[in-house]
């Protein structure tokens, strides 16, 4: 079994998620992309669109306008010029 994501989105006005996942879609300027444990490294800018963060059965999606991506060894980092959480299952 693959090791867990540590993601966290983050906002001017505060943290809007912070956790361990299994995977995290984004939408890149250069098109959508997916991130899991142990990704390369890359930073990205973002469009406007959705994240969708999956943790085994559950899925979150949160609403973003502009920012960037950032893939570490640590995990991914999201800088939302703004954000909010538009559905939970």
């Amino acid at each position: 079994m693959a090791g867990k994501l540590h993601f966290s989105l983050v906002s001017p006005e505060r943290e809007i998620f912070a956790g361990l996942v299994d995977q995290v879609d984004a939408p890149g300027v250069e098109g959508d992309f997916g991130v899991l444990a142990a990704h390369a490294p890359f930073m990205t800018a973002l469009r406007e669109g959705a994240v969708t963060v999956i943790d085994g059965s559950s899925r979150r999606v949160f609403s973003v306008r502009g920012g960037f991506a950032d893939v570490t060894p640590a995990g991914l980092t999201i800088l939302a010029e703004a954000a909010s959480e538009v559905a939970a299952a």
